[in-house]
């Protein structure tokens, strides 16, 4: 309990430091959605590994329902991770995410097929991924990558690598 609760506030002076708006940690703590949809992942994702399957997305569900971020139950995520804004992020099933990630808003991190395989990214340590990015497939994204907003990644993305989507030029 004393491990999770050091957790609780590493994460918490995360969103701190991250955020020049946030005024308190109580306000992280009660108004942010990030810190509230990790925590419950992190009881559901204990719940999924003793095969409860159901209590697991039960709890996952509720998550969702209360922060507007879906991340399975069956994803590891790393310490540290910072979901900014959060509504529309989606976690899938075997997705891994490292340490001091931070995910915009609307981010997808899925899969490309339905096979009982590992179908979802694994994302390494210090990788910023922007608002609406779409990351698909069982591919790696390198330690220190950055994604761009709205970018659609099909490929392995080399660390410190930046990707982004092409940009609309008007005339």
């Amino acid at each position: 309990m004393i491990k999770q609760m050091k957790c609780f506030f590493e994460l918490l002076y995360t969103y701190k430091n991250y955020d020049p708006a946030a005024k308190s940690l109580w306000e992280i703590a009660l108004l942010y959605p990030g810190p509230k949809a990790l925590v419950l992942h992190r009881l559901a994702h204990a719940l999924y590994g003793v095969k409860l399957f159901f209590l697991a997305r039960l709890v996952a569900e509720v998550s969702r329902w209360m922060t507007g971020i879906e991340i399975h139950p069956g994803a590891t995520i790393g310490r540290r991770l910072v979901i900014d804004h959060g509504v529309g992020v989606v976690i899938g099933e075997t997705a891994v995410v490292g340490d001091d990630c931070i995910v915009f808003h609307g981010v997808t991190l899925g899969g490309i097929k339905f096979d009982p395989i590992k179908r979802h990214p694994t994302v390494g340590n210090r990788v910023m991924i922007g608002t609406g990015a779409k990351v698909l497939g069982p591919l790696t994204v390198g330690d220190g990558a950055t994604i761009g907003a709205n970018a659609v990644v099909i490929k392995d993305v080399p660390p410190n690598a930046v990707m982004v989507a092409p940009l609309a030029i008007q005339k």
